[in-house]
């Protein structure tokens, strides 16, 4: 691979698929003896709707269960310990996109890192008094509701769970007994995972469950609310997050 560095700062040329890069860290720093603190991948997805944006997001997978297709890589039933650059980074890439007339510049990148001599946007400190971390649930997969939150001054962010990351099946629709309250599908899981990812990647901090209510059914919702109550996930409203 090619490499280029600047300070702390190493950028790589790769010619595979970024769902193809496992384990990158360890095997550069096998490979080179430099110890890596954090990755951050540069790619270029193309959405359905041909709608440009610049987006920010942590990967994961963890409503898939072993054995399920993997059309963009990961491990089933896993969430990756979200940067805790990506709050920041998201207020950081609208401010310069804005006053850019939106057009991407590796810029973005460049002073989120510190690189232009300025300090570096985005690292935690447990010590802080502005500890607040979001756990968006629900919503489409640009996570609108939970975004006026992401947006806000001093609130970190985790996963955000779009609906699709939340499978669950209607007990209506289920041959079990209609009387068990238990209610299928991997969305426990997905919420479990994402919560101690972020938990690894905050420590420290207070984490806040966010949910998108217009995007849940009645029987959804009191089944995700009532889970969160039994895993102690505090849920939070847009208001705790100021």
């Amino acid at each position: 691979m090619k490499s280029f560095v600047n300070q702390k700062v190493r950028v790589l040329q790769h010619n595979k698929s970024i769902i193809a890069e496992d384990d990158l860290d360890k095997r550069w720093q096998e490979a080179t003896g430099e110890v890596v603190g954090e990755v951050i991948f540069l790619s270029k997805h193309t959405a359905v709707s041909n709608r440009p944006a610049l987006t920010v997001h942590p990967i994961g997978v963890p409503h898939l269960r072993e054995g399920e297709p993997l059309p963009q890589g990961g491990r089933p039933g896993w969430a990756a310990p979200p940067n805790p650059r990506i709050g920041p980074w998201l207020r950081l890439l609208k401010k310069i996109a804005l006053s850019h007339n939106l057009v991407p510049e590796f810029e973005l990148i460049w002073d989120g890192l510190g690189l232009g001599g300025g300090d570096a946007v985005g690292n935690w400190n447990r010590e802080s008094d502005k500890n607040k971390v979001l756990l968006g649930i629900g919503g489409g997969h640009y996570a609108p509701r939970h975004m006026d939150i992401v947006l806000k001054d001093d609130v970190w962010v985790a996963h955000l769970l779009s609906g699709y990351s939340l499978p669950m099946e209607d007990p209506s629709q289920s041959k079990v007994d209609s009387e068990s309250k238990e209610i299928g599908g991997t969305w426990k899981e997905a919420i479990k995972a994402a919560y101690e990812a972020t938990r690894s990647a905050f420590p420290g901090g207070e984490i806040l469950a966010h949910l998108d209510h217009k995007s849940f059914k009645g029987w959804q919702k009191n089944a995700i609310t009532g889970f969160l109550s039994e895993q102690n996930i505090k849920v939070g409203k847009p208001n705790d997050f100021i």
